[in-house]
Formats: structure tokens, C-alpha cells, sequence
């Protein structure tokens, strides 16, 4: 009974330095024994011992050692590392409690104090880690932890190489692989995302709906302005056609008028009378077809009469014309009544009794 007792718990302690050893030792594999002539293999350094006190380091190659009096005390990995940082517990600056974890990289850059400097370098680097991490987690809030997780590492990062500068080691970086919150929080977290969505979304769609009102409004602008520039420039044009075209009849009639007045300075007095004449009778003639109502002079058949006034107020108008201009006077022929037969009549003067 007692020798399987004794053996169950040899065997307990084995599998527990096991453990212990692949868990927590990563920097020793188990120890070469010396045989005179040892082969280190590349990226490993063998730390010797004679007698009890360091004696070298064994590079890679060939190396002999005395026996008895050498022995490998450590084997150091000079390769780069990834070690596991266990997750942990942090409380941000706003009393939030999260769970951390997280992956350290490193490398040993000096086996004489890697294995002298301290017992367990991984242990020293991983408990170094996790307490640099907590106290940068109370400093930031839990809405700044996902934003400032390059900074963090950052952080990790130089506080671990000030310590670890004794330990022979450097730490490359550092990441945060994982981080957890409690589930009332991540669901308010989630409750705010969706709300900040609905957010968006309602803002993008007022400011949708408010481009398309300036665009319709621009457009209908720009409609106006055109179309009313299009009425400007066709008044522009309307008017100066008038002008043109009153300018051109002034211009007709004055060459008219000048033509006639060298018509009648030249004696031409009969057909002037008769298109004078001509012209009245026409006048009458369509005074009837605009309107039923009219209204006619007491002498409207004196048409001999109105023919003498009109050549009596163009020769005033002449007589004036040229004593203005310092000409001489030329007196114009009489005109020609046409119907002096019709007005022929005892004169004022034999009714008086004059002469």
C-alpha cells in the first residue's frame, strides 16, 4: 500500500514540475548535459558555470567543456517571443470595470542577465505588463479605451524596456487582443450606436431634403432671372424697332415736306390746293365708320374755304421761316380757288356803299 502511495505522488510531483516548467519557464528548456564536446544550436546561448561561479557563455558551434568541473546552468532563446499576457481586471477613469488581455512580444538581448538579473524573467515581464496596463486603464474613459489602444501599447511598451533594461531583455510591442465589458454596459454601448445610426441617418436625409429645395429653388431663380432678362432684351428690341421705324417716318416726311415746299416755292400752287381738297373730303369720308356720333364744323362745305386757309397758314409759315434766316422776302403766288365761281358775291365793301 505505501509503495503505490509513494509512487502516485512521485508521479503527481512530475507532472506538476511539467506544468510548471512549460507554463511558466520559457526561457529554459531542460538542461544539456556536459559532455566535453557540446553543439549549441543557432539563436540559443548556453550559460556555464565552473565550479559554481560563471565561467563563459557558449555561442552556437562547437564548444568543449572540462568535466565535473563545467555545468550548463541556463539556456537562454535568443529569438524573438510572444508570450500571453493573462486577462485582468481594469477600471477605467469613469468607474467602468473591463477585462483585458493581451500579447507580449520580446527578445533577449544579454543571457548574462537575463539569467542572472532576475529569477523569472517571464513571470517579472508579465506581472510589469499587467500593471502598466491597469494603471493607463485609469486614466482614460471607457469611450477613449477603443480609441487610444496604440497609445496604450505605446505606454506598455516603455515602461516595460525601463525595467526589463536590467533584465538583459527588450519588448519589442505590445497589443491588446481582447477586451471585455460587463453586459449592461455593452448593451447601453449598443443602445447608443443604434441611436447614433438613427442619428445619421435622419440628418443625412434633412440634409438631402435640403439640397433638393436650394436646387429647385436655384433652378426656379435662374428660370426668372433668364426669363426676365429674355423680356428686357425683347423691350430693348421692341422699342428701338420703334424708335427706328418713328425715325424713319420723321425722316420720310421731312424729305416730303421739303420736297413739297420746293414744289409750291416753284409755283405749283393748283395741285396743291386740289390734293388739299382731296384730303378734306377723304377725312369726311371716314369719319362715319368709326363712330355713329359726329361733329362737323358750320362751313363743312366750304371746301374752297378750308383749302385757302391751309396754303394762307403755309405762306405765313414761309414768310417767317425766311425772315428769320436774313433771306429775302419773295412774295408766293397767289392760290387759285377752284370754286371762286361758287363764292362770287356782292363784296363788304359795295354793300356799304364804299368804293
Amino acid at each position: 500500500m505505501i509503495p503505490v502511495t509513494r509512487g502516485i505522488l512521485r508521479n503527481s510531483l512530475r507532472l506538476a514540475s511539467e506544468v510548471h516548467l512549460k507554463n511558466s519557464v520559457r526561457f529554459r528548456y531542460s538542461l544539456p548535459t556536459n559532455t566535453v564536446i557540446v553543439f549549441v544550436p543557432q539563436q540559443e546561448a548556453w550559460v556555464v558555470e565552473r565550479m559554481g561561479k560563471f565561467h563563459q557563455i557558449c555561442e552556437p558551434g562547437l564548444n568543449i567543456l572540462l568535466p565535473i568541473l563545467d555545468r550548463v546552468k541556463y539556456v537562454q532563446v535568443l529569438k524573438e517571443q510572444a508570450i500571453e499576457i493573462p486577462q485582468q481586471s481594469a477600471v477605467s477613469s469613469d468607474n467602468v470595470t473591463l477585462r483585458i488581455d493581451g500579447v507580449l512580444y520580446l527578445r533577449v538581448e544579454d543571457p548574462y542577465r537575463a539569467s542572472y538579473g532576475v529569477e523569472d524573467p517571464e513571470y517579472a515581464i508579465t506581472q510589469l505588463a499587467q500593471t502598466t496596463m491597469r494603471s493607463e486603464i485609469g486614466k482614460i474613459t471607457l469611450d477613449t479605451v477603443f480609441k487610444e489602444r496604440e497609445t496604450i501599447n505605446i505606454s506598455i511598451v516603455e515602461a516595460i524596456n525601463k525595467a526589463a533594461q536590467a533584465w538583459g531583455t527588450t519588448c519589442l510591442r505590445y497589443e491588446i487582443r481582447d477586451i471585455k465589458l460587463p453586459e449592461r454596459v455593452q448593451e447601453a454601448m449598443q443602445m447608443q450606436v443604434e441611436a447614433e445610426r438613427k442619428k445619421r441617418a435622419v440628418v443625412l436625409e434633412s440634409e438631402g431634403r435640403r439640397e433638393a429645395d436650394i436646387n429647385v429653388a436655384e433652378g426656379e431663380k435662374r428660370a426668372k432671372i433668364l426669363s426676365s432678362e429674355a423680356v428686357k432684351i425683347e423691350q430693348i428690341n421692341l422699342a428701338q424697332g420703334e424708335a427706328s421705324a418713328i425715325l424713319a417716318r420723321a425722316n420720310a416726311r421731312a424729305v416730303s415736306y421739303k420736297r413739297v415746299s420746293e414744289v409750291l416755292q416753284q409755283g405749283a400752287t393748283d395741285a396743291a390746293s386740289l390734293h388739299v381738297a382731296e384730303e378734306y373730303v377723304k377725312a369726311f369720308g371716314n369719319l362715319a365708320k368709326k363712330s355713329s356720333t359726329l361733329i362737323l364744323p358750320s362751313d363743312s362745305g366750304n371746301v374752297a374755304g378750308m383749302v385757302g386757309q391751309a396754303l394762307h397758314i403755309y405762306n405765313n409759315i414761309s414768310k417767317s421761316q425766311q425772315v428769320q434766316g436774313d433771306l429775302p422776302i419773295r412774295r408766293p403766288m397767289e392760290p387759285i380757288d377752284p370754286f371762286e365761281e361758287f363764292n362770287s358775291g356782292p363784296d363788304d365793301d359795295d354793300i356799304d356803299g364804299k368804293p
